[in-house]
């Protein structure tokens, strides 16, 4: 029995200072498969607008380098440097937002973007991880102080506040993926539920207001629930594509909704592709892997050696889960058209550094953690 013991202690022992290869293993799928949807879902929009098939994919690809650069460069470093730039990364990410409203490159009618001479990226996606960092170490610093109702509704209307405000003036549906980031991050720190409950049940009503007040948003409402009769081009052909792939799919690059039918195919509906030429099998596959990813994250937060750590990852487990169902649930019609992209996948070259990038944290988090419980 001791010698036993002592075996195991020596194996956990080994296991220090070591990644969670598991995350790491899975990461490294899901990006090799985003890279193969990219193409196969770009390659005949991109040989009729760029004459290149394989414009997306080059520029996806470019942008996975720069995310494992950064995954080698935290996992180096440690995640703890991020303590000392918490307040400096939130301040950037503010002044991006609002630079972007005024100086931003106009695409689609939305100014969400800005452009560097050939470098483009959207402030947008660097919200989302400035937010999760500022947050694990005000969480961390001081957690007690969230126990009181007052400090909660004060913490969250000063730190989520002014992202949501300027991210929200251009991109609703990004907005409201901060907003539940932060919730879902401030809801584990605190034992107090009522204001989470009222806060749930006002943010209805007023989201509810909110879509009565403009045309355009009662339209998109009235798309939803009966888009065959009403202006809901995509979402019908997102449809078709997901009918059409049956259990096994047509093949992987069969698509024939890409094929100028599903407009952007390689952006936020990829995930009906995916269905049209892997069939439910292989989306059911995919969705799998996420909910593996995000088991591997919250074991991590919770064997995590500090809670700045711990909240870091329990952050970037919020993002990624809210970005897969929304996501998902929009291909699937489930809720009102929106744009909200699929991790790893969905075309979207800041989106996907910044994701590796969280993904880096979560892997320096990991160092000298025993994740095994046996």
């Amino acid at each position: 029995m001791q010698e036993s013991t002592r075996t195991r202690s020596k194996i956990r022992r080994k296991n220090k200072g070591q990644i969670d290869y598991t995350l790491l293993v899975i990461v490294a799928f899901m990006l090799a498969f985003g890279l193969i949807m990219v193409y196969s879902a770009s390659s005949y929009n991109a040989t009729l607008t760029t004459g290149d098939s394989l414009y997306y994919l080059k520029k996806q690809a470019a942008s996975a380098l720069i995310g494992i650069v950064a995954i080698f460069l935290i996992c180096k470093i440690g995640y703890k440097v991020l303590k000392r730039f918490a307040w400096v990364l939130y301040f950037i990410a503010i002044g991006l937002c609002g630079y972007v409203l005024f100086f931003g490159r106009t695409i689609n009618n939305s100014s969400r973007w800005i452009y560097i001479g050939p470098i483009s990226f959207q402030p947008s996606e660097i919200a989302k991880v400035a937010l999760i960092i500022l947050l694990a170490y005000v969480i961390s610093k001081n957690p007690a102080r969230l126990r009181n109702a007052k400090d909660l509704i004060i913490t969250a209307v000063i730190i989520i506040g002014p992202l949501f405000v300027l991210v929200a003036i251009n991109n609703l549906s990004t907005a409201i993926i901060i907003l539940l980031i932060g919730g879902t991050m401030l809801f584990i720190s605190s034992p107090k539920i009522w204001p989470f409950v009222a806060v749930a049940i006002i943010g209805g009503i007023g989201a509810i207001a909110f879509a009565l007040t403009a045309g355009y948003r009662t339209a998109r409402i009235n798309a939803w629930l009966d888009p065959e009769h009403h202006d809901a081009y995509q979402t019908m052909q997102a449809l078709y594509a997901i009918g059409s792939g049956g259990l096994f799919g047509k093949g992987l690059g069969e698509s024939v909704q890409k094929q100028g039918f599903v407009p952007e195919a390689q952006n936020d509906m990829v995930f009906s592709i995916i269905c049209e030429e892997l069939g439910i099998f292989g989306a059911i596959c995919v969705i799998a892997m996420f909910v593996v990813l995000v088991w591997r994250l919250v074991v991590i937060a919770i064997h995590a050696k500090d809670m700045f750590g711990s909240f870091l990852v329990i952050g970037v487990a919020a993002h990624i889960s809210l970005q897969v169902i929304l996501n998902v649930a929009v291909v699937t019609n489930t809720i009102p058209n929106t744009g909200v992209i699929l991790p790893f996948i969905s075309y979207g070259g800041t989106s996907l550094a910044i994701l590796l990038f969280e993904m880096g944290i979560a892997l320096s988090v990991s160092k000298g953690v025993d994740v095994d419980e046996e």
